[in-house]
C-alpha cells in the first residue's frame, strides 16, 4: 500500500495557479501569503496518507505576519536570514497540515 497518494489534476492545478497569480498581481505581492495558502490547501485536498485525507489549516493572515517578521529579519541581517526562510516555511506548512481520521 502506498503511504501517500496524490490525485490532483493538471487542469485543476492550472486554475488554482492562475487564481493565485492574479491574487498576487492585483495586490502587488501583498496578498502572496493568501495565494500560498490557497495552493497548499489544494495540495492537501488532493492528497491522502495511508487512505486518510489531509487538510491544511493555515491562514493567510497568520502567514502574512510571519512574512513581515522574516522580511525584517532578512533586511536586518543583510540577507543572512534568507537561509532560514525555506526551513521556516516548511515548518509552518507542516505545523498547519493535519491528517484526518
Amino acid at each position: 500500500m502506498k503511504q501517500f497518494d496524490f490525485r490532483g489534476g493538471a487542469f485543476d492545478f492550472f486554475v488554482e495557479s492562475l487564481i493565485a497569480t492574479l491574487i498576487v498581481s492585483f495586490t502587488f505581492g501583498i496578498a502572496t501569503p493568501w495565494a500560498v495558502v490557497r495552493i497548499k490547501k489544494w495540495e492537501c485536498e488532493n492528497t491522502t496518507f495511508e487512505g486518510r485525507r489531509m487538510r491544511f489549516v493555515g491562514s493567510g493572515g497568520d502567514l502574512f505576519g510571519k512574512f513581515i517578521v522574516w522580511f525584517l529579519l532578512t533586511i536586518v541581517t543583510f540577507g543572512i536570514y534568507s537561509f532560514w526562510l525555506t526551513p521556516k516555511m516548511l515548518q509552518w506548512t507542516y505545523d498547519n497540515t493535519i491528517i484526518e481520521d
